[in-house]
C-alpha cells in the first residue's frame, strides 16, 4: 500500500492521477509516554529529508505500541512518498512475499519509476515477482530494489514502514537488510517493527530501540484517555497493575470483566484471551467465517467471500455480527487490528475447524495464478499422508527454487516429505529438503531431516548420498574431524560399487582438511584411508599426487604435482579449486596462481555464485598482495567485503592478511591478526591460525622484530599443512639467524631445499637468498638476485636486494650497498612495503646517504572502498556501473568519488587514468 504526502506540485500530480487524495500534514496527538520514541524517529525523518538516509528498528514485545508509532509516524510525516509492507506468519515460507508488497506501488506504470531501470534490474524485480521466470539471486534483486527505492527517492523522499518484521519471509528480509545498510546518502527512511523475543533474524544487526513499557503514571493517563465510562478505583488500580505497561494489555483487559480471578499467565496470552472473549458470543457461522480470515494471509476479499459461499454462510448477516467485535476490518482488503487479534482467532478454533478453514481456502484459490498458496492450504487442511498433495509441493517447491527462494522450496519440501505415503518417496523427498535446507543454511534442520532417515534401508546411493551431506553440514559447522570422516565412509562405501566416485569422495575429505588446517592430523588418516581403500585410477590424478608427496615428499611428488595442476586437458582449479591454490603455493608458482584467481573470477562473475565470486576475488587479492599489487589486492578486496556485506556472509581473512602483512603497518594489521586469530579459535581452524602466524612473522621480520618475528615463524611451520608451511619456511630462517639460533635456520633452510629442489625460479631464489642468511655466501644474494630477476613476486625480490645490501654494508662496501638498498627502496615502496621499505631506509641513511621521496601512491591515500572506485572509473566504469558491481546506490558511488578527487586533489575522472596504481592493468 502507498500513502502521498502532498507536499509538492510533483507529489499533488502524482495523487491526483492515482485519484488518492488525502490531507497530510495536520497537528498530531503525541503518543503517551513515547516521547523519546517519537524524537528518534523524527530525527531519522529529518536526516533522510536533508539526504541522508536510514534505518530504524523498533522492537518490543508483543502489544507494547511498535505498530503505533509506525501509524503515528505514517500520519505526521509530510513531503514524504509513503509505502509499507507487513509481515505476516502465514507468508514466512513464501518468497518476496513482503518485498513484493513494500515496492508494488513503486512499480506503477503511472510513476514511471520502474521504467527508469536498467533492464537487467526490471527483469530481476519481475522474477523475483513471479512475473516472469528465471532464478535471481538475492543480491541482483536486492540491488534492483535498492535502485527502485533511490529513484523513486530522487522525485520526493521514501519512507518505507514495516511492520511485524519478525515475521517477513527470508527472502525479503535479506533484502531489506541489504537495502538499509546501503541507503545512507539517499533521502530514504526505513522504519520497521519486531518482537523482541524472536528468534535470531536478517535485521538483528540493523539500528534498533527497545520500547519499553509504560510508566505507571503514562498508563494511568493512556486508560483514562480510552475509556468513555470511568472505572471503579479498584479495578482501575488492577488492570494497571496486571498490563504492567503494556498499551494494548490496558486497552484490552478491561474486556475480559471487570471482578475476574488474577491471572498468572504473561501479557501477550492474556491480550489473546482478550481477543478471544469476543468471539463466545457470536454464532458458529461467523466464528468459522474469522478462521477462514485468519487462515488466509492475503486479506483478499474476493477469496474470503468465495469460501464463505462454499461453506454455506450467509456473508452479509455473518460479517455484520463479526464486525461489531472489533476484531477485523472487511473493505478493500481483510485487515485484523493487531497480529494478535489473528492468531487469537486462529488458536480459538479445533484442528477440525482450521483444516476445514485451509481446505476450502484451497478450493477458491487459483491454481494457475497462485499454485503454491493453493499446494500450502491442501497441506495445512491434510489430516494423514498424501501422495497428491506432497506432489504438488514438489512442484511448488520447484518453482520456488526458480524465483530464487530458497527458503520457501526447503519448506515445501520438508512437508511434503512429511506428506509422503510411499517410502521410496519419502527417503528422496528427504534427501532433497535437508539438501534445500543446507543450501539456506539451516544446518541444524538439515541434519536432523538425515537422522530420520538414517536407519530407514537405505539404498547404497542414498547412504552414500546422505553420508555426503552430512559431513558437509559437519564442515560447515566447524565439526572439522567429522566432515572428512563422513566423506571417508562414502569414500570406503563406494569403493567397489562406483570407483569413480569414490575416489571423488577422498578427494573432497582431502580439500575439506586443507581449508581445516590439518586438524590433529586428519589430513593423514585421509591419505592412509586413501592409499589403502582408493581404488585404482587409470591414469595419476590429484589424489595419487597426494599420496606421493605424503609417503615420498616433495623431491618425488613435486613433478606429479605440476602434472595434475595444469591437467591434460582440463586444469585442476576448473574442478577442485582449493586444492588447486595450495599446489600452486606449495610449488611456489605464481603464474598458476594469478591464472587460477583471475579464471576463478570470470567464472564466478559469469555463475553469478556470490559464495564462488568472493573466494576468487580472495584468491585475486591474495595473488595481488604477494606480488606487490597493493591498488589491485585493495580493490578486490573492498568488492569481496561489499559481497559478504550484501550476502551476510562471514569473514574471510586470508587475502587480507596476506595485504596487511605485505604493507607492515603495525596498528592496521595488529589489529586484523588479533581479529583472525579470535576467529581462527571459534572456528577451530588450523589453517587460520597458520596464515595468522605468518602474516606476524612477515610483518615483525619487517619492522626488524626479529624475536616476535621468530615466534610467529615458528608457530606458523608447526600449524602449517603440507602447503602453507613452505611459505613460512624463509621467514623462520631470517627471523632465527637475526636472533642468533642458527642451528634452527639450518633446519629450517633444509626444509626449504628440499622443497625448492627442482621448483620454478622463485622458490629457487628465495632459497638462495635464505642460504646467504644462513652461510652469509655473497654468491648466494647475487644467485637470488638473478633468479628472482623475472619473478612477479616482486617484494621477495625487492627483499633479495634489502639483504644483499644489508650484507654489503657489514662489509663496508659502501658504494655496492647504496645501489642494491635504492633497487630494494625503489621496489619495495612502489610495492607499498611499508615496513620492508623502512628498513631500506634506515640502511640508506647508516651509509650517509637519504632515500629519496616518491611520490605518493593512491594506495596510501584512499579507503579500500575508495581504490576500486577509483580504479573501475579509471577503466572508464560509470557510476551505475561501479554500483552494480559494489552493490551500493550510484550516489553512494559519486559520494565516494568526491572524496578520491578531494584526496588526490584532481578535478575529473580523465585525470584518475594516469595516477599510479590505478592505471588500466595496474
Amino acid at each position: 500500500m502507498i500513502d502521498y504526502v502532498i507536499d509538492s506540485p510533483h507529489a499533488r500530480r502524482i495523487v491526483s492521477r492515482l485519484g488518492r487524495v488525502r490531507s497530510l500534514g495536520r497537528p498530531q496527538q503525541p503518543l503517551i509516554g513515547r516521547h523519546g520514541e517519537t524524537r528518534l524517529i523524527e530525527e531519522l525523518i529529518g536526516a533522510a529529508r536533508a539526504g541522508q538516509g536510514g534505518v530504524l528498528v523498533l522492537r518490543g514485545e508483543a502489544g507494547i505500541g511498535k505498530s503505533a508509532l509506525l501509524e503515528h509516524t505514517r500520519e505526521a510525516v509530510t513531503g514524504f512518498l509513503v509505502v509499507h509492507a507487513t509481515g505476516s506468519q502465514f507468508e514466512s515460507e513464501l518468497p518476496f512475499a513482503a518485498l513484493h508488497q513494500l515496492c508494488r506501488p513503486l512499480c506503477t506504470p503511472s510513476l514511471g519509476y520502474l521504467a527508469e531501470l536498467s533492464p537487467r534490474h526490471q527483469e530481476v524485480l519481475d522474477i523475483a515477482f513471479g512475473k516472469l521466470t528465471g532464478t535471481p539471486d538475492l543480491v541482483h534483486v536486492g540491488l534492483a530494489a535498492l535502485e527502485l527505492m533511490a529513484t523513486a527517492a530522487r522525485h520526493q523522499p521514501l519512507l518505507c514502514l514495516i511492520d511485524d518484521a519478525h515475521w517477513l519471509d527470508t527472502e525479503s528480509a535479506r533484502v531489506l537488510a541489504f537495502i538499509a545498510r546501503r541507503i545512507d546518502t539517499d533521502p530514504v527512511a526505513m522504519l520497521m517493527s519486531a518482537r523482541i523475543a524472536e528468534p535470531a533474524h536478517e535485521l538483528d544487526e540493523l539500528p534498533a530501540l527497545t520500547v519499553d513499557r509504560l510508566s505507571e503514571a503514562d498508563a494511568r493517563a493512556l486508560l483514562a484517555s480510552a475509556r468513555q465510562t470511568p472505572l471503579d478505583d479498584r479495578v482501575r488500580e488492577r488492570i494497571v497493575a496486571e498490563a504492567s505497561g503494556n498499551p494494548l494489555a490496558l486497552l484490552q483487559l478491561p474486556d475480559l470483566g471487570a471482578f475476574a480471578l488474577p491471572d498468572t499467565s504473561s501479557v501477550p496470552t492474556r491480550i489473546e484471551l482478550s481477543f478471544q472473549a469476543k468471539l463466545a458470543d457470536l454464532p458458529d457461522a461467523a466464528r468459522l467465517l474469522l478462521t477462514v480470515a485468519s487462515a488466509d494471509p492475503t486479506g483478499d476479499p474476493v477469496l474470503l467471500w468465495a469460501a464463505a459461499e462454499r461453506l454455506g454462510i450467509d456473508v452479509a448477516a455473518t460479517s455484520a455480527a463479526v464486525a461489531g467485535t472489533g476484531l477485523v476490518e472487511f473493505s478493500t482488503r481483510i485487515r485484523f487490528h493487531h497480529p494478535l487479534a489473528r492468531s487469537a482467532v486462529y488458536l480459538a478454533a479445533d484442528d477440525a475447524q482450521r483444516r476445514t478453514a485451509h481446505r476450502v481456502l484451497a478450493e477458491v484459490t487459483d491454481p494457475e495464478l497462485d499454485p503454491d498458496r493453493r499446494a500450502w492450504h491442501r497441506a495445512e487442511a491434510a489430516t494423514g499422508p498424501d501422495e497428491d498433495v506432497a506432489e504438488e509441493l514438489e512442484r511448488s517447491a520447484e518453482r520456488a527454487r526458480a524465483r530464487g527462494g530458497m527458503s520457501a522450496a526447503a519448506a515445501f519440501l520438508e512437508r511434503a516429505a512429511e506428506l509422503s505415503l510411499d517410502a521410496v518417496k519419502r527417503v528422496e523427498r528427504t534427501l532433497d529438503a535437508a539438501r534445500a535446507k543446507f543450501d539456506v543454511g539451516a544446518f541444524d534442520v538439515a541434519d536432523t531431516l538425515l537422522t530420520t532417515i538414517e536407519n530407514t534401508g537405505l539404498d547404497m546411493c542414498q547412504r552414500s548420498h546422505c553420508d555426503l551431506l552430512r559431513g558437509r553440514v559437519a564442515f560447515i559447522r566447524y565439526h572439522y574431524e567429522d566432515g572428512p570422516n563422513f566423506m571417508l565412509r562414502a569414500g570406503r562405501r563406494l569403493a567397489e560399487w562406483d570407483p569413480e566416485w569414490s575416489r571423488e569422495c577422498f578427494v573432497d575429505a582431502l580439500a575439506m582438511s586443507v581449508v581445516a588446517g590439518r586438524p590433529s592430523g586428519v589430513l593423514e588418516l585421509i591419505l592412509d584411508a586413501a592409499m589403502t581403500s582408493a581404488p585404482p585410477s587409470p591414469k595419476p590424478d590429484v589424489l595419487d599426487a597426494l599420496i606421493t608427496l605424503s609417503a615420498k615428499g616433495y623431491r618425488a611428488a613435486a613433478p606429479l604435482l605440476r602434472k595434475v595442476l595444469h591437467g591434460d586437458g582440463e586444469p585442476l582449479w576448473a574442478t577442485r579449486h582449493a586444492l588447486a591454490v595450495e599446489i600452486a603455493a606449495a610449488l611456489w608458482d605464481p603464474h598458476s596462481h594469478a591464472a587460477i584467481a583471475e579464471s576463478l573470477v570470470r567464472e564466478g562473475r559469469e555463475s553469478g555464485s556470490p559464495i564462488a565470486l568472493r573466494l576468487a576475488l580472495a584468491e585475486l587479492a591474495s595473488a595481488a598482495a604477494m606480488t606487490g599489487d597493493v591498488g589491485k589486492a585493495m580493490a578486490a578486496i573492498a568488492e569481496e567485503s561489499a559481497i559478504a556485506d550484501a550476502t551476510g556472509g562471514r569473514p574471510v581473512y586470508y587475502h587480507q592478511l596476506r595485504l596487511a602483512a605485505i604493507r607492515g603497518r603495525r596498528q592496521e594489521a595488529t589489529e586484523l591478526i588479533d581479529q583472525a586469530m579470535a576467529a581462527a579459535r571459534e572456528r577451530g581452524t588450523d589453517q587460520l591460525t597458520a596464515n595468522v602466524h605468518w602474516a606476524a612473522a612477515v610483518l615483525h621480520n619487517g619492522l626488524a622484530e626479529y624475536q616476535a618475528a621468530l615466534t610467529a615463524a615458528r608457530n606458523a611451520v608447526d600449524y602449517g599443512d603440507l602447503f602453507l608451511s613452505g611459505f613460512a619456511l624463509p621467514e623462520l630462517v631470517e627471523a632465527a639467524v637475526r636472533s642468533g639460533e642458527r642451528d634452527e635456520a639450518a633446519r629450517a633452510l633444509e626444509s626449504l631445499t628440499e622443497r625448492a629442489d627442482g621448483g620454478t625460479e622463485t622458490i629457487l631464489g628465495v632459497t638462495a637468498y635464505a642460504r646467504g642468511l644462513v652461510t652469509g655466501a655473497e654468491d648466494d644474494y647475487r644467485e637470488a638476485i638473478e633468479l628472482l630477476e623475472a619473478s612477479p613476486l616482486v617484494p621477495y625480490r625487492a627483499r633479495a636486494n634489502l639483504l644483499y645490501g644489508e650484507w654489503l654494508r657489514r662489509e663496508n662496501r659502501r658504494k655496492e650497498c647504496r645501489q642494491q638498498l635504492r633497487i630494494a627502496h625503489d621496489l619495495l615502496t612502489q610495492s607499498g612495503m611499508d615496513a620492508f621499505a623502512q628498513r631500506a631506509s634506515v640502511e640508506l641513511q647508516a651509509t650517509g646517504e637519504n632515500a629519496r621521496t616518491r611520490s605518493e601512491h593512491a594506495h596510501n591515500q584512499l579507503t579500500m572502498q575508495e581504490m576500486h572506485i577509483a580504479r573501475l572509473v579509471a577503466t572508464g566504469a560509470t557510476s551505475t556501473e561501479v554500483a552494480a558491481r559494489l552493490f551500493i546506490s550510484h550516489r553512494t558511488v559519486d559520494t565516494h568519488l568526491r572524496n578520491v578527487f578531494r584526496k588526490l586533489e584532481i578535478t575529473s575522472r580523465k585525470q584518475l587514468k594516469n595516477l599510479p596504481g590505478l592505471r588500466v592493468g595496474s
